[in-house]
């Protein structure tokens, strides 16, 4: 009996957590302070935000497209939210006002692509240059100032950053839950079949009666709610609105969601990668500022990362390597 192939998926997956462990130790050998209790546990927090904006750009992967605008809708989260917020409105319902024009964007995204069938590099670059304008003009083209500490404030710092439960820090505990509950819909839901067909053949879905518009609004709402709690999450920690918030962090979603093992041409990957793919971008960070590794390499070493990731995922999907036989001559 033959034993059964393992997919390119789960082999990234372990291949991922592999590195993790890896890196673990040599940082750890680099400098001992790496594995302290409170070191990991900063590590564990630098997670969520790699860990969120990974998981709303694997959906958006596995159907085949890309989000660029996942940055700026993070910074239009924070800006608004702490714009309202140091205008007097309570958190709650600055966070709501926030969270409305983040899904729109979202929903934009989604109809642009999935509707209009613009190239989706080309649409959420749009959004991307629309979301970082509104997060300029929140207020003005000017940062905000804190947005306090009284007890509403305070609430709200310790709800998505600085709170704990059972030893764990709140922003921790926000980012599993999410992670649970879009996993368990990406893996067991008719709507992650839908993602999942779509990325695999657009066409063969649709003639299944897929609604290739819905899955990929929704993918794209997904992306976008996952940002929008991320830029809270950064608020939270700052206890400010910064313009540039967000910045990059469509470079961190893509390489949490590829390092993880999330096919950029659509139709395979699992969350439970992701996991691997932004645990691998923290711990990098992390263990090379351990090191003292200044910044310009630190970017150049996990950008060669990224890159390899998704060469090897084209190679291993398109035979990228293989050379084309030769016509014969006439």
């Amino acid at each position: 009996m033959k034993a059964k192939k393992m997919s390119p998926s789960t082999a990234s997956v372990i291949t991922a957590f592999v590195g993790v462990a890896a890196l673990m130790v040599v940082f750890s050998i680099m400098n001992p302070n790496f594995i302290k209790p409170d070191s990991v546990m900063a590590l564990l927090r630098s997670i969520v935000p790699f860990l969120l904006v990974g998981i709303g750009q694997a959906y958006v992967c596995i159907t085949g497209n890309i989000d660029l605008s996942i940055g700026s809708v993070l910074g239009m989260s924070t800006m608004i939210s702490a714009t309202m917020m140091c205008n007097g409105s309570d958190p709650w319902s600055a966070s709501l006002v926030a969270l409305v024009c983040c899904m729109a964007i979202g929903f934009v995204n989604g109809i642009l692509v999935g509707k209009w069938k613009m190239p989706p590099f080309i649409a959420t670059l749009g959004t991307m240059t629309i979301g970082r304008g509104i997060a300029q003009l929140a207020n003005n083209n000017y940062n905000t100032g804190s947005i306090g500490s009284d007890p509403g404030a305070q609430g709200f710092k310790d709800l998505f950053y600085y709170g704990d439960f059972l030893g764990i820090y709140s922003g921790v505990w926000i980012a599993i839950i999410i992670w649970a509950v879009f996993y368990y819909i990406l893996a067991y839901t008719r709507t992650g079949r839908h993602i999942y067909a779509i990325g695999s053949n657009v066409d063969a879905a649709r003639l299944s009666g897929v609604n290739v518009f819905t899955a990929t609004c929704k993918a794209y709402l997904v992306s976008a709610f996952c940002s929008y709690i991320t830029g809270l999450i950064v608020m939270a920690q700052s206890g400010m609105g910064s313009m540039d918030a967000g910045m990059t962090y469509e470079m961190y979603a893509v390489a949490a969601a590829v390092i993880g093992g999330v096919s950029t041409l659509g139709g395979s990957g699992s969350l439970v990668g992701v996991i691997a793919g932004a645990a691998v971008w923290a711990v990098l960070q992390s263990g090379l500022t351990f090191a003292h590794v200044p910044v310009a390499y630190r970017n150049i070493i996990i950008g060669i990362i990224v890159i390899v990731c998704v060469l090897i995922d084209v190679i291993r999907r398109t035979g990228g390597l293989k050379k084309k036989p030769k016509k014969a001559a006439a």
